[in-house]
Parts: structure tokens; sequence; C-alpha cells
């Protein structure tokens, strides 16, 4: 396999493992699916484009789309989400996909409906023997992996980590043992959406423009790559996440079934279910009667 297909393969992987990881930690903790979540990464892309114009500087356009979107992630859940704590599946299904159209709509309205190229935001290549790796693809790979690695160690050794693992295990008893749901599952929204900011980033790095429509597609494949993972498990949305990004990438360097790349993904989450309907390290859950 050609080297370059397969930096390029895990790179959009992380990409996708990062959005992924954000619906997966809703699901798991809140238990609803946050179907606006993939345009919290057009709202990093246009806060990148914007601090990008206005300073030059990735490093600050990163930090302006962290802040901001973790601060519309935690808008989002307090005015859509915190009042229908309770509320049927469908009712937060609907809403979801609301907020979603909501935030598509503000976008056109301040940018347009025209794609707008991203500068400054390409960093060179390198030889790697006979082959030229993008650096960016690199630097997406080497930080989408920090940050996962970050992630687990963080839900797993901190006191905020184990509380929100407890509030997905059974939120009655972890309330009764005195945390406090509704700020884990404002800190769940909070940190999906600046994995949400890496990753509008890095899509930047990869498709350097963005419309209000950008984090539509790639929001729908990181659902698709959570399921497959797993929904609910944080290594099952990574696993599910990689998984995705390489057969995208292999699919798209085969003329033959380049066209049919999307339709691929979808059947093999098609066939995951079908073998393993929880996904591949979803974990099977008691339903209380």
């Amino acid at each position: 396999m050609n080297l370059n297909i397969l930096f390029d393969g895990l790179s959009l992987g992380a990409i996708y493992a990062l959005i992924a990881l954000g619906y997966t930690m809703v699901y798991g903790i809140a238990k609803m699916l946050n179907f606006a979540h993939g345009d919290i990464i057009m709202v990093g892309a246009y806060t990148v484009l914007c601090m990008l114009n206005l300073m030059g500087s990735p490093i600050v356009a990163l930090v302006a789309a962290i802040v901001l979107c973790t601060a519309m992630g935690i808008l989002i859940e307090k005015i859509a989400y915190k009042p229908l704590r309770g509320a049927s599946p469908l009712a937060v299904l609907i809403t979801a996909i609301g907020v979603s159209y909501f935030l598509q709509g503000l976008a056109q309205l301040i940018f347009g409906s025209a794609s707008r190229q991203v500068s400054h935001l390409y960093l060179g290549t390198f030889k790697l023997g006979a082959m030229e790796i993008n650096v960016g693809t690199v630097v997406t790979l080497v930080v989408g992996g920090i940050l996962m690695v970050a992630l687990t160690l963080f839900v797993k050794k901190t006191r905020t980590g184990r509380a929100m693992l407890a509030v997905s295990e059974d939120r009655g008893a972890a309330q009764l043992m005195g945390v406090n749901v509704n700020r884990i599952i404002m800190i769940t929204f909070a940190i999906g959406s600046a994995l949400a900011a890496f990753a509008g980033l890095f899509y930047l790095m990869s498709i350097p423009s963005v419309n209000p429509t950008l984090g539509a597609m790639p929001g729908i494949k990181a659902f698709t790559a959570a399921v497959i993972g797993g929904i609910g498990s944080i290594p099952g949305a990574m696993l599910g996440g990689i998984l995705l990004g390489m057969v995208e990438n292999i699919c798209k360097s085969i003329p033959v079934v380049s066209d049919y790349t999307t339709a691929i993904e979808f059947g093999l989450l098609i066939v995951i279910l079908l073998v393993r309907p929880i996904g591949i390290l979803g974990k099977k859950r008691r339903e209380k009667v």
C-alpha cells in the first residue's frame, strides 16, 4: 500500500475519531444523540477563517476556535437540551436537528452560502524515503493521538472523569451518591465541542475551504464511526473513526470504486450492525423495567 494513502487514511480517521468522541460521550452520559455536533465543527472552521484573516496565526486561530466552540456547546446544552431533560427521545432528536439547521442558517446569514478559501494552513511537505508526506497530515495524527490518550486518562484517572462513568452507568444512583448530573452533562458537551474545534482545524488542513454545511457530512460519518465502534464507548469511537478513515481513503485511491466510497462506508456500517448490533467494542446494557 502507498505510504501516503496510509498516512492520509490515518489522519482522516483521527478527524472522524475526534468528532465521534463528542457523539459517543454525549450519548453515553446524557443518553441523547446530538446531531448538531457536526455543525460545531463548522463554527470552529469559520472561527479559524476569521482569526487567520485578522491575526494570521494558526495557534491563535485554534485557541479562539476552542473557546468559541466550547462556549457554543455549553450554551446549546443549557438552552436547547437541559429543558428537555426527561423528555421523550424523539423530542430531543427533533430539537437537535433544529439546532443543526439553525446554526447552518445563521452561518449562511453571516458569511453567505459560497465557500470561502482558507489560507495560512499549508505547512509544507517532507521526504520520507521516496514518499512526500504532508506536514499537516503528521500534525493531525500526532495531535489527534495525544488528545485521544489525554481524554482516556482524564476519564479514567480524574474525579470528574469517574463521575462521568458513574452517570453513564446509572444516572439516578450517581445523583444519590452526590454527583451533580447537570454539571457533568455540561462538562461533557464542553469537552466534545472543544474536540470538534480541533477537528475543524484539521479538516481545513486537508480541505482548505469552509461553507455553512461543512460539518454535515463529516458529522454523519463520525456518527457512523461511533456506531461502528460501539456508541457510548470512547475506545470504540476511536477505533471506528480510524477504521472509517482508512476505508474511505483506500476506496478513494482505487479508481473502480472511488465513486462508491460513501456507499461502501455506510454498507460497512450495515454489515457490522448485522453481525454485532452493539458495535465492535460496544457493551450490552441491562434495561431497567
